[in-house]
């Protein structure tokens, strides 16, 4: 099953469920029981986003940056808070299509941008990007990973197949964007083809942008039971077979953009990647960070050609 048709039944599963809670309390005369019951049932995120933050604020020992203040934190998970309801409850499960991948006829000779969401995602985590990109006449691939539960090495094939579309469109290798777990599947690709290509990082891509990646694992991983979720535990087997595996020059063709008060990638020195251009961008939730406008604007200065000078 697909990750828009697993988040479209529990959509689905919550509005039959503040139904069917209104149509009881209501009648018998208690209003206030209907409305904080249906705001419990509407956002059932809430609490389990505010115990991550406070996790990942307790865990912040022994690292270079500073720890988020408390009021950062609140802002941050209402903002997670909300753009639960907006991605996870509307975009991802009913607007994955929404948004196609613009490689038209007129795109030789572009940067292209393959963009590699992450778990329990699919492409319309993409679509305000998707739109921006559209607008300014850049050519975008998008891909939806599956199955979501899959080891991250198996996604490679996926991601092949997305950079050759847009290298097949554009004659150019295209700038890799990728968020959270999508990273990883970045790297697993490069370990994949290695074997044919002396610097996979210089000669299959314009560069590599990762976005809140758990480049060390994190530690809110040890809760999953799926393979890519152990996959991604802190100090995991398979992270440090992946590390032996690549040349120190690879690093040098990533950007990676991490923040102090991520709650799921922590602790915050899990997302960077030593040897690459790792940048801190504070206050910025997991999902919020895709927003930043540090980041997609770090993305569209490099798809712009620089001025020519007379």
């Amino acid at each position: 099953m697909t990750v828009a048709r697993l988040q479209q039944a529990l959509v689905l599963a919550i509005l039959a469920a503040l139904v069917l809670w209104n149509a009881w309390w209501w009648p018998r005369g208690q209003p206030v029981v209907a409305l904080l019951g249906s705001l419990l049932l509407a956002l059932p995120h809430a609490p389990v986003l505010a115990l991550e933050f406070w996790l990942m604020r307790r865990l912040h020992r022994d690292q270079a940056v500073p720890r988020a203040r408390p009021g950062a934190l609140l802002r941050a998970w209402w903002h997670e808070v909300a753009c639960g309801v907006a991605v996870f409850g509307w975009r991802q499960p009913f607007r994955s299509r929404a948004e196609p991948d613009h490689l038209e006829a007129g795109a030789q000779g572009r940067t292209a941008v393959v963009l590699v969401h992450g778990f329990m995602c699919n492409r319309a985590m993409w679509n305000p990007w998707m739109r921006r990109l559209r607008a300014a006449g850049h050519p975008f691939v998008a891909v939806t990973l599956g199955p979501p539960w899959a080891p991250v090495e198996h996604h490679a094939p996926a991601l092949q197949q997305a950079v050759q579309r847009a290298r097949q469109a554009t004659g150019r290798p295209p700038l890799v964007v990728a968020h959270s777990m999508g990273g990883l599947v970045v790297r697993a690709w490069l370990r994949s083809i290695a074997a044919l290509h002396a610097d996979p990082v210089a000669e299959c891509t314009a560069g590599i942008v990762t976005i809140a990646t758990p480049h060390g694992g994190t530690w809110l991983a040890r809760f999953g039971r799926a393979a890519n979720a152990r996959q991604m535990r802190l100090g995991s087997a398979w992270l440090a077979e992946l590390q032996a595996a690549e040349r120190p020059a690879w690093a040098a063709g990533f950007t990676c953009f991490h923040s102090n008060c991520d709650n799921v990638v922590f602790p915050v020195s899990a997302a960077v990647l030593p040897g690459a251009d790792n940048r801190l961008v504070p206050g910025m939730a997991h999902v919020q960070l895709l927003g930043h406008p540090a980041v997609l604007g770090e993305v569209l200065r490099r798809l712009t050609p620089p001025p020519c000078r007379s």
